[in-house]
């Protein structure tokens, strides 16, 4: 449809939105139901990432949120399109990554009638998102924008899907083609933003929970003064840069442990070391933003200790619920860092009422640090054999790598291999997986870090299986001149699921789970990047130094030996 003079299409209505509210960047890949908002781009601030696969171009807006605090945007066609980048929602919704998922759709008008590539789109992305809706006319559409970018960012940060249908977006302001379909053929959420809002989207007191009140301030520092065990855990909102100074300033004010939880092993987070052996001690979990659920094994014992109490302060009341009344000392509404900032400035206001009461003759705050930073000793003496690193030495390389080179960013991914640079190699911002455990994201966050920071070195370790989700993103690196250095580990097998079946069914069983050695620094040469083979760990910091010198999109397909990843725990002194 042409545009009418003075009159802007709908494409042009988003994209005004987007700019408006401060978007500067957008990971897309192109697709029919799109063009128009491609269109509309050129001539803007925004800049435009263009990638290989959907999933990817949601990878990149999950990490871009992770580390700059801002709604990160991705753009994708309708239909299988919209089903690719839907499913790397799941990863930011565990994160609680602020991300917007702008969907092509088929036109209104065709809705009912066998559209192309007509599909319930805002159904598919409803249990992944915090809300999910399908535009319905064109003169809502900056409201639905603003709608969304609100409430990806506010309460419980997390992802929020709206579909376009691309005769709004073709169409001029106030000429919109009436639906021919009938009305129970919209998605339930399908509403101009003035409805209200769709069942998936969180009650406004949760999305607008803000700073915890005085009242219940006071309430979390009465109980903190009466524990004598306490941990303050905090999930994965608090896991970012500002939400790490603020765990660490409060833990400066209060003297008390606080530590962040944003790892699907839980318990066993090898950056948390023998956190699980300090749990079980605990007689009070201050949950910050932290849902009680499977990292925690559901507050039960014996991770747990039964007579442990609970303090819940979180931007949604439901999650208050799954806290047994009987053990629930306190529970309010508030956001996390907001939550955190508040209970620092209490304890730095009245610094006479200690907010701890360590236990008669031991220094609980000091068992917990002495606690989360043991390594095992014998992990200096680990050796791969003859060909082959063990992930110990890989992760020693990166270590002495990053420290050479500060100011880096380390993304960890994998199953298994993932977690031994979490529990060995320190830099300043840090990307894992995260809670939902799904694995592929490193390359896309690998370029969304190097966009993030145009200087620091990033360095992403993952796995051969891994690696294999997105490796037509060196391309993109390639275009777009984003240098970073991906560590492969490279094992020639999907081992977190081979370790399963040794473990449960036997190594006569383990089946199904192998892949080639193949020569993944290759193809990424064939790309137009660099590329290594490490066989020898005498020969990885050579590499390391080589790729980053190389100022290209680099590829260290390091071959490693094949070991579950780390579980940590301390040896138990016998008593005399």
């Amino acid at each position: 449809m042409d545009q009418s003079p003075g009159r802007p299409r709908g494409a042009d209505i988003v994209v005004e939105t987007l700019e408006r509210l401060g978007v500067r960047r957008i990971f897309t890949l192109s697709g029919n139901h799109i063009m128009p908002i491609f269109d509309a781009l050129l001539g803007t601030d925004i800049a435009v990432v263009h990638v290989r696969q959907e999933a990817a171009c949601v990878h990149m807006a999950d990490a871009w949120g992770r580390l700059t605090g801002e709604v990160g945007v991705a753009l994708v066609t309708g239909g299988q399109g919209q089903t690719n980048g839907a499913a790397a929602l799941f990863t930011a919704l565990a994160a609680e990554s602020p991300v917007l998922l702008l969907s092509g759709h088929a036109g209104l008008s065709e809705i009912g009638r066998g559209a192309f590539q007509e599909l319930a789109q805002a159904d598919i992305a409803r249990p992944m998102t915090k809300a999910s809706w399908t535009a319905a006319s064109v003169d809502t559409l900056a409201d639905d924008i603003a709608r969304a970018l609100r409430i990806a960012r506010e309460g419980r940060p997390g992802p929020v899907h709206l579909s376009l249908p691309v005769d709004l977006l073709e169409a001029p302001a106030q000429a919109v083609p009436p639906s021919s379909a009938p009305a129970e053929a919209a998605p339930p959420s399908s509403a101009p933003a003035a409805a209200a809002p769709p069942s998936s989207a969180p009650a406004e007191a949760a999305i607008r929970a803000g700073e915890p009140g005085a009242d219940l301030v006071a309430a979390v520092m009465a109980e903190l003064g009466r524990a004598q065990r306490p941990l303050i855990l905090c999930g994965p909102v608090a896991c970012g840069a500002a939400g790490r100074a603020r765990m660490a300033a409060l833990e400066a004010a209060s003297g008390l442990p606080v530590l962040g939880m944003e790892s699907a092993r839980g318990l066993n987070d090898p950056s948390l070391g023998a956190f699980a052996e300090v749990l079980a001690q605990a007689d009070c979990l201050v949950l910050v933003g932290k849902p009680l659920d499977f990292t925690l094994k559901f507050g039960e014992a014996p991770a747990v200790a039964p007579a442990c109490r609970f303090v819940v302060i979180d931007p949604d009341p439901a999650l208050v619920a799954r806290v047994d009344p009987g053990r629930l000392a306190v529970a309010g509404a508030g956001d996390a860092l907001a939550t955190l900032a508040a209970l620092a400035r209490s304890c730095r206001a009245r610094p006479s009422d200690a907010a701890r009461r360590p236990g008669e003759g031991t220094d609980w705050p000091a068992a917990v640090r002495a606690a989360v930073a043991y390594r095992p000793a014998d992990w200096d003496d680990r050796r791969g054999p003859e060909g082959r690193l063990h992930p110990v030495e890989l992760c020693r390389g990166v270590a002495a790598f990053l420290d050479r080179h500060p100011g880096g960013t380390l993304i960890c991914d994998g199953g298994e291999i993932g977690q031994w640079p979490q529990a060995l190699v320190q830099a300043p911002r840090r990307l894992i997986n995260g809670v939902s455990g799904t694995i592929g994201a490193s390359l896309p966050f690998a370029l969304a870090a190097r966009l993030h920071d145009p200087a620091g070195p990033v360095v992403a370790v993952l796995g051969d299986g891994t690696f294999g989700f997105h490796m037509a993103e060196f391309d993109t690196a390639v275009r777009y001149g984003l240098p970073f250095i991906a560590v492969v580990g490279n094992d020639a097998r999907w081992n977190a699921e081979y370790q399963i079946q040794l473990r449960q069914y036997g190594a006569a069983r383990a089946r199904h789970c192998d892949l080639l050695s193949s020569r993944y620094d290759r193809v990424v040469t064939a790309l137009g990047g660099h590329g290594a083979l490490v066989t020898r760990a005498e020969d990885l910091p050579g590499a390391l130094e080589e790729a980053h010198a190389s100022g290209l999109p680099a590829c260290l397909n390091v071959l490693i030996e094949s070991v579950p990843a780390p579980v940590i725990r301390r040896p138990k002194v016998s008593a005399p």
